[in-house]
């Protein structure tokens, strides 16, 4: 199994996180963030044990295929 690196925030200092991936194989997106911590806000979500949650800006979104196809039929 190879990650494909679909983007890297332009807007990280030093160029690291975050961070969006695609898993052809499994079909799924994997996505390197800030780890949320703030009780008021994962207090907020149901989330399970086996899950945890991590936030990008909302600049990132354009990394998403699903996204770039929306553009590309718009030709926005």
């Amino acid at each position: 199994m190879a990650l494909i690196k679909l983007g890297k925030d332009p807007e990280s200092p030093s160029g690291g996180s975050p961070t969006v991936y695609l898993d052809d194989e499994k079909d799924t997106y994997l996505v390197q963030g800030w780890k949320v911590e703030d009780d008021e806000r994962l207090g907020q979500m149901d989330i399970p044990g086996h899950e945890t949650v991590v936030e990008i800006p909302r600049r990132m979104v354009r990394f998403f295929q699903e996204v770039k196809k929306g553009d590309e039929e718009s030709d926005v």
